[in-house]
This record gives structure tokens, sequence and C-alpha cells, in this order.
């Protein structure tokens, strides 16, 4: 089997995830001085994140980064598949994603919760289209019967 034309894309856009990881990594550190969490706490308590808009941010910072490391496994997986078939549709709904993502970090990272939800839209909807296209290509994928 050789790679399909275009499929060239593809490790650009997922070099994209990394890219968001490590800025994401960076930022809730950042957030952890700045909200005096010592390690390993994972994320605060409710009582301090009451007593400190600093402590809430680092929450909101660190769910931020949680749930995009939750969701790159499959957006890796599907943008792989897909390009067998898709490549530059993958590639797309690629960097669809890591743009969504981005906007997601900035409005959670706010301290205001609701402000990610524009963002989870955003990064949302191409990792459904990654996640069907990928299941179309891995059945067109399947050896004939």
């Amino acid at each position: 089997m050789s790679l399909p034309e275009g499929y060239g894309y593809i490790p650009g856009s997922l070099m994209t995830l990394g890219w968001i990881l490590k800025w994401q990594t960076f930022m809730v550190g950042k957030y952890r001085g700045r909200a005096g969490i010592e390690y390993p706490q994972l994320y605060a308590e409710k009582a301090e994140v009451q007593e400190s808009k600093a402590v809430l941010r680092f929450n909101c910072m660190q769910r931020a980064h949680q749930n995009t490391l939750e969701s790159v496994p499959v957006v890796v997986v599907s943008t792989v598949v897909a390009g067998l078939k898709y490549p530059t549709l993958a590639a797309a709904l690629c960097l669809a994603y890591s743009f969504g993502r981005v906007v997601y970090t900035i409005g959670y990272k706010s301290g205001e919760p609701q402000r990610r939800l524009y963002g989870s839209t955003i990064s949302g909807l191409p990792l459904l289209g990654l996640l069907l296209t990928a299941t179309y290509a891995a059945y067109q994928l399947l050896p004939p019967s």
C-alpha cells in the first residue's frame, strides 16, 4: 500500500497538536505559580477556588489542558486513518480542531468557564467530521468480500 497524494499534509496538521499541548503545559505552569498550588496537587480544592480568582483560573487552565489531552488520541488516530483516503480533508479537519482548541483554551483560562463553549464547538465539529471520515475510510479499506 502506498500513501495517497496529499498525505504529506497529515504530519504537518498533526504537529499542531504537539504545539498546542506544549503551550497549554506552559500556561498551566504559569497559572499554577500565580495560584500558589504546589505539586503534585492536580487541581485546587473548592474552598481555595472560592477564595481566589487566580486559583479558579489555574483550575480552568488545568481543565482545558486535561480536556485536550483526553481528545487528542482520537484526533490523531482519526486523522491518520481518514488521511489514507482523504488526506486533504483529514488535514483540514485536524487544523480546524487545533484552531478550536486554541479558542477553547483562551476562553477557558479567562476564569469564566462558559467562555470555553465557542471553542468547544469549533473543535468538536471537526472532531466529529474526523470520526465519520475515518470510519468511512476504514470501511473502504476493508478487503472485498
